[in-house]
């Protein structure tokens, strides 16, 4: 595919962030964006179509997310590459998307310094990964991983803006998915409705977030009563009796 005009086909079902990823795409005269698609079904459709020969794909979309949307391009256009572009940075979901044949999964928050090499990289067959996934295991078959030098209790803040209530959930429930798997207490500060969504989302995956209250690894308040400081006091006190970081979410 050298020396000539690649096709991409941009998947987000936020407007704004399409725009991005395309305007940033177009700064390579070599690459041309052919088409956008807000939800899975549109993807699908739209890459058989049109048979791009990249497909920049998010994880959390509406009527079919991103890992069917994957399946199902590949095997109704199998010489389209994919590059999986999200915010999720669960391990499981990652190594499924690579598992399947991503050529690389770049986490957002890295979009304006990785998007580039990263598409370069799985245009000339090579994998590449975000270098916010530092640190988490991948599948043995990965050629590239870039992986800055580690630091041992780094503490970071994130910001991820969300485009609707299901994206908020969706997003809340991974932090909070991912912070317990690896050990951490949860302190999720939301309304009422984002936290029994919360509830609802994470026992489908069958996490049981009572057990984890019982036993003072997750606690969630009302953003109303954030005023009631007591409660954050006694979730980070319980946590440091046990050896344990906080998450707040």
């Amino acid at each position: 595919m050298e020396n000539s005009t690649l096709r991409i086909l941009v998947v987000d079902d936020f407007e704004l962030w399409r725009r991005f990823a395309a305007e940033m795409l177009q700064e390579n005269p070599e690459l041309h964006v052919v088409s956008e698609a807000s939800d899975g079904l549109e993807a699908v459709q739209k890459t058989q179509q049109l048979q791009p020969d990249l497909v920049l794909l998010d994880i959390g979309l509406p009527t079919l997310g991103g890992i069917q949307v994957a399946r199902q391009i590949l095997e109704s256009a199998p010489k389209t590459k994919i590059l999986f572009l999200s915010e999720q940075r669960d391990s499981d979901i990652v190594e499924e998307a690579i598992r399947l044949g991503g050529g690389a999964y770049v986490v957002k928050v890295d979009a304006a310094a990785e998007l580039l090499p990263a598409v370069k990289a799985v245009l000339q067959g090579t994998r590449f990964f975000s270098t916010s996934l530092a640190g988490s295991s991948f599948p043995h078959h990965a050629s590239e991983f870039i992986e800055p030098p580690r630091r041992e209790n780094v503490r970071h803040h994130d910001v991820r803006f969300y485009s609707d209530n299901a994206g908020m959930v969706e997003g809340f429930a991974q932090f909070t998915k991912s912070a317990l798997r690896i050990g951490n207490a949860v302190l999720v500060i939301a309304t009422e409705s984002l936290r029994n969504g919360i509830l609802q989302r994470l026992a489908k995956d069958g996490v049981d977030l009572h057990a984890a209250a019982e036993r003072e690894r997750y606690l969630s308040m009302d953003v109303f009563d954030l005023a009631s400081s007591s409660r954050i006091r006694e979730a980070v006190s319980a946590a440091a009796r046990e050896g344990l970081h906080v998450a707040v979410g």
